[in-house]
């Protein structure tokens, strides 16, 4: 079968697979190539993409799996599209507790609070609403506590392929800094969620 082909059949998987992507063991499966092979096609239909600028999509992998995703030089016209007067987005409550689940994962909501120094029971049901953290077990000792771990979907959401892309955090902390790192962290946090909406 010719590269045009494989291409085109690669581009109707990612778009049957959505978000949930595809990775490139399942592409070589079902295309029933090498994986090598697999990632020539994966690569010349990332090319295509790129190179021609009538086009809106483009192939990305995050989290392990390639997918299809709109082309980030279109994101003022997109978030025009997604906004709306009630759109929300995530509160500096819900942001604070994002960034500790996702350094510190897992973690009780004890211990959340604990850095926090504030009740965490709304912040941890929007973030679970939104899919950006889950239960991923349980603590061990009295009570057998919920630990929570960030998921796929924050991968995604943050375009990291991984939990290490995160940025480090910096290694000694000047007590007087505290609040405007702090601050400067999570202002930082909430452009890279309006960038990706």
């Amino acid at each position: 079968m010719e590269i045009v082909k494989w291409k085109g059949i690669l581009e109707s998987l990612l778009f049957a697979a959505g978000d949930e992507g595809l990775s490139l063991k399942q592409i070589a499966a079902v295309l029933d190539v090498e994986e090598l092979k697999a990632n020539e096609i994966v690569a010349e239909l990332q090319i295509e993409y790129e190179k021609d600028d009538n086009r809106g999509i483009t192939i990305v992998q995050l989290a392990g799996v390639f997918q299809l995703a709109t082309k980030k030089e279109h994101a003022d016209y997109l978030k025009k599209l997604v906004e709306s007067p009630g759109a929300g987005h995530l509160s500096q409550a819900a942001l604070e507790t994002l960034a500790i689940i996702a350094y510190k994962q897992p973690i009780t909501r004890v211990e959340i609070e604990e850095i926090r120094g504030v009740k965490t029971e709304r912040p941890l049901h929007t973030l679970s609403s939104r899919a950006l953290i889950k239960e991923v077990g349980r603590a061990e000792g009295t009570g057998r506590a919920i630990l929570y771990g960030t998921t796929k979907e924050f991968l995604d959401y943050f375009g990291l392929k991984n939990i290490k892309e995160l940025p480090p955090l910096p290694e000694k902390i000047d007590e007087d800094d505290i609040q405007d790192d702090a601050d400067l962290f999570f202002e930082k946090f909430q452009e890279t969620i309006d960038m990706d909406i």
